[in-house]
């Protein structure tokens, strides 16, 4: 009996023991891991990297082969001779010892020769760019910023995903602890029931007070009801958004924070650091390049090549190699290339003004954010203030009520401000924390 006592109170332990708490950092480095953004990032770079060492194979030599074989139903190749032509009277009176009379008399009439009914074509040949303009090394500087670019979207990804987790993170430390506020209220109100209960049984007080602190238990109830249902659609998208499995929880934060209220300056950013600030730059550079590239598009291209070919077009195998050289001149490509190359232009000189534009909007985002961080510390400090006076307030109106020279009504909506100043508090440290948390990613902090 003891030994079935034990097994069940090791399974009811690990039951209870399987949820598993989860700290900010861990939850963030869940996201990082397991995140559909971050994989689709990683798989960004890798395309990139393949894509730069497609690049780089155009150094080499372009190797193809070809073959071929067919069969008309005809001759290709059709000609017509008269011998009798070419015959001059000396070769004639020659001929007229030597060949009988009916080979005499064929070569006096015109004759047919027809080739290349079927045959067999087959060719390997290597050609090696020497001068394209530089379009290869400009191809292969594109590739290599287009996978720097893919890394940087990557950590821009990284920072979004954090900063996402981390609102998440403290929306479930609000309904916590404004759940402890309720928590805090429904002690009060029980303890307020009971001496109502004990006023009324002495006929000290009419039941009406204590239909009041009812009708109070069942907004509380009500509230409850709202903060669970939040609380759970919010921990289902974190679920989602870390790849969490099995029953878990955010390891008690609290609303302490001694760093909160220490002062920042908007001198701290660091914008060189920022992703978004590495990708303008990149888009500028990119932009650059692809004017070149269009350039070297109506170059001239120079390339040699070697080659060994087959054929039995005469009915007689030949082999052979040979080297050559190509240059490619365009001309007329002049025509249209000339206002592609302006349009480039344009394109490049636009990407230089999004850049100082947008590092100007950096800057100014910079500052609203230190701006909104000393706001919300203000707000925190008197939302702190308010706690203090309105449990001030609620000790007064609790020893008056008791004392008989305070209604309910009045007790009741002395508790009701204090609660209301204690969710506001709750708020004001939320928002001071997403102030930050905003504040961190616009300057390139890493507190």
């Amino acid at each position: 009996m003891n030994k079935i006592l034990s097994v069940i109170l090791c399974c009811a332990c690990c039951h209870f023991a399987a949820a598993q708490t989860y700290t900010l950092e861990q939850l963030k480095d869940s996201a990082l891991h397991n995140n559909i953004a971050m994989r689709k990032g990683r798989l960004d770079i890798e395309a990139a990297k393949e894509q730069r060492k497609e690049a780089f194979t155009k150094y080499f030599p372009n190797i193809s082969a070809v073959g071929m074989t067919f069969k008309a139903n005809k001759e290709m190749v059709e000609m017509e001779m008269n011998p009798s032509e070419y015959i001059t009277p000396e070769l004639g009176a020659a001929l007229a010892q030597a060949l009988p009379v009916e080979a005499l008399m064929s070569l006096s009439s015109p004759m047919t020769m027809a080739m290349m009914k079927d045959g067999t074509i087959a060719g390997i040949t290597a050609l090696q760019p020497i001068f394209t303009g530089g379009q290869i090394v400009l191809g292969n500087k594109l590739a290599r910023l287009g996978e720097e670019a893919s890394q940087l979207q990557l950590q821009l990804s990284e920072k979004d995903v954090e900063k996402q987790v981390e609102q998440y993170y403290w929306q479930i430390v609000s309904m916590q602890e404004k759940t402890r506020t309720l928590d805090a209220v429904e002690k009060m109100l029980g303890n307020i029931q009971h001496d109502v209960e004990t006023a009324v049984q002495a006929g000290v007080t009419l039941g009406n007070d204590l239909l009041q602190v009812q009708l109070r238990q069942n907004e509380i109830e009500s509230q409850r009801l709202k903060l669970n249902n939040g609380l759970a659609l919010v921990k289902m998208l974190l679920t989602q958004f870390c790849g969490l499995q099995g029953e878990w929880d955010i390891k008690d934060a609290g609303l302490q924070d001694d760093t909160l209220l220490q002062p920042i300056t908007s001198e701290d950013a660091h914008l060189s650091v920022l992703p978004e600030y590495q990708l303008l730059e990149k888009n500028a550079e990119a932009a650059k390049l692809q004017r070149k590239m269009e350039v070297a598009k109506n170059l001239p291209s120079v390339a040699v090549g070697a080659g060994y070919n087959y054929h039995n077009l005469m009915d007689n195998d030949r082999h052979f190699g040979m080297v050559f050289a190509t240059v490619n001149v365009p001309i007329s490509d002049w025509w249209g290339g000339n206002h592609a190359i302006r349009r480039k232009r344009i394109a490049e000189q636009q990407a230089h003004d999004q850049l100082l534009d947008n590092v100007q909007l950096l800057e100014i985002r910079v500052q609203k954010a230190a701006n909104d961080v000393v706001e919300a510390q203000s707000q925190l400090v008197l939302a702190a203030r308010g706690v203090e006076q309105t449990e001030e307030n609620l000790r007064i109106q609790r020893n008056t009520y008791r004392a008989g020279t305070s209604t309910m009504s009045d007790l009741l909506q002395a508790q009701l401000l204090h609660q209301q100043a204690r969710d506001k508090h709750t708020d004001a440290f939320i928002a001071l924390q997403n102030a930050r948390l905003a504040y961190r990613h616009a300057s390139g902090q890493t507190f």
